[in-house]
């Protein structure tokens, strides 16, 4: 006997539909599985064993051999377990059904029969609407994140073995739905509010201008200055997430094994902040099977380099590509994947090895040659990649001290979003429409300066050396702090605050 379903392989962040083929036939009984399988596919064959025995169904003592197809794609995880038992069933006649290649079907099996989840479920689903499935069979604790397709395809989510295999006999009806336990007003709160930092009213005005025009920056201060408590606060300015976005990130974060148990369509900018030991695949993504690393997850959202000359300065000449890209490909000797990487670079870091430099009360004993190799560490390419440098000075005490609430993130946070429209509406509704993503032709004819601007610019791109993507990265912020302030033509006070956020490209500076 020979029973066909339909499941799936995770290829990115996007899935390809695969062809279980189950043939069953008198021989020397045992269960062989080719078409590329890895470790953990190979493994199935025990698991999908005393799940069918601990589900009361018989397991066939015949010759089986299943083929995955396409043969040259490599299948990886243990997606298969569900799909290879329902067609052990099928095969052996005990699940009499004749809408099993209705369905796109996933996940992995407990000896005991239950079924467990898996990655890239919302991949899966999207692949199954793609294909003109009738829905997808998935386990009960993906069915949140698929859930936002079950207008466009049937989405059925199962806890075992058994119930899966009565739904697809008619013997039972799709198990409910259950609800999406992530709360978005819980999300919001995490993030904090701006008006909880004292002071540093510069530092605020900086990181709205970044937010407005998705625009990547630095902060250079003494520690306990409020540059990590300023950056956390940096999701509560953005704008939500499109749904475009949204799907986009909870697929990364569904393939990547992040999504938590139960929790659907992500509604919020991802914020990462991974520390300074982290590996080059940890950030960039890797492994034998490439998967997305913390540069990934931060899509749409924001990565946070706390202490950035921490960092092993190889990993941080890593983020070069994908800083002006968007996307990073990782090659192996397996696979070669490509992720994308389109976020907001913001890192933090002392003025000198000792971090006393710029402090209030605290003298700094570190030599020039000492301070110059600390900033070092992050090289000029990269520096030239990071639009706004901020200085971030220690506070005084009557600062820290005072009652007084600055402005809130709501009300930052709209004007962001204000500006954003405006840039939308230059750029078209394309994915991440912002002013630092410009091409050259778009800076050519959206960023022209009048003439004191120009001569302004002329002057600062002489006496401080800069390069020539350091004056696109002026243009680009110059037309968002226009934008800001609701001005069609970018002026003097527009060109001037964005010099001053070009600190370390200054010939004096440290």
């Amino acid at each position: 006997m020979l029973a066909k379903l339909r499941s799936v392989a995770l290829t990115g962040i996007d899935a390809e539909e695969v062809g279980v083929e189950l043939d069953l036939s008198p021989g020397l009984p045992g269960l062989r599985i080719v078409g590329l399988p890895d470790k953990a596919v190979q493994e199935s064959v025990d698991r999908v064993r005393s799940a069918i025995r601990n589900s009361n169904y018989q397991y066939p003592v015949k010759k089986m051999v299943v083929n995955l197809a396409p043969a040259e794609i490599k299948k990886e995880g243990t997606v298969y377990d569900l799909p290879l038992a329902l067609a052990i069933l099928k095969a052996s006649e005990q699940l009499l059904s004749e809408t099993v290649q209705d369905y796109l079907i996933i996940g992995e099996l407990s000896l005991d029969g239950q079924v467990r989840p898996v990655r890239g479920a919302l991949a899966a689903a999207i692949t199954a609407r793609q294909r003109g499935a009738k829905g997808i069979i998935l386990p009960k604790e993906n069915a949140c994140e698929a859930a936002v397709l079950q207008d466009e395809v049937s989405v059925v989510a199962v806890s075992n073995l058994q119930e899966a295999a009565l739904f697809l006999a008619g013997e039972i009806p799709a198990p409910p739905m259950p609800e999406d336990v992530l709360d978005p007003e819980e999300m919001a709160e995490v993030a904090g509010c701006f008006s909880e930092v004292r002071g540093q009213n510069h530092v605020k005005r900086a990181l709205e201008v970044a937010a407005a025009g998705g625009h990547n920056a630095l902060m250079l201060g003494p520690p306990g200055s409020g540059k990590t408590m300023s950056a956390r606060r940096l999701p509560s300015i953005l704008p939500e997430l499109t749904f475009s976005e949204s799907l986009q990130t909870t697929k990364i974060y569904s393939v990547a094994g992040e999504l938590r148990p139960g929790q659907g369509l992500m509604r919020h900018r991802p914020f990462r902040s991974p520390h300074h030991s982290v590996s080059a695949p940890g950030l960039i993504g890797g492994g034998t099977y490439p998967r997305p690393g913390e540069i990934s997850l931060s899509h749409n959202g924001v990565l946070f380099l706390d202490e950035a000359p921490e960092f092993s300065r190889n990993i941080l000449e890593t983020l070069r590509q994908p800083l002006e890209d968007g996307w990073v490909t990782i090659s192996r000797a397996a696979s070669t994947q490509t992720y994308p990487a389109r976020m907001m670079l913001v890192m933090s870091m002392n003025m000198c090895p000792c971090g006393r430099l710029g402090a209030s009360a605290k003298a700094c004993h570190c030599t020039p040659q000492q301070i110059a190799a600390y900033v070092g560490k992050l090289s000029g390419p990269l520096l030239d990649r990071i639009d706004i440098h901020i200085e971030v000075p220690a506070l005084k005490y009557d600062e820290i001290r005072s009652g007084e609430k600055g402005e809130t993130s709501a009300a930052i946070r709209q004007r962001v979003v204000d500006a954003r429209k405006i840039q939308t509406e230059r750029l078209g509704k394309r994915d991440h429409a912002v002013n630092a993503s410009m091409t050259p032709s778009e800076i050519d004819k959206y960023c022209i300066l009048p003439e004191y601007a120009e001569t302004l610019l002329r002057t600062a791109v002489n006496e401080f050396g800069l390069s020539a993507r350091a004056y696109t990265r002026i243009l680009k912020v110059a037309r968002t702090i226009a934008d800001l302030a609701g001005a069609t033509d970018i002026d003097v006070p527009h060109i001037s605050e964005a010099i001053q956020y070009r600190v370390l490209d200054r010939k004096d500076s440290y």
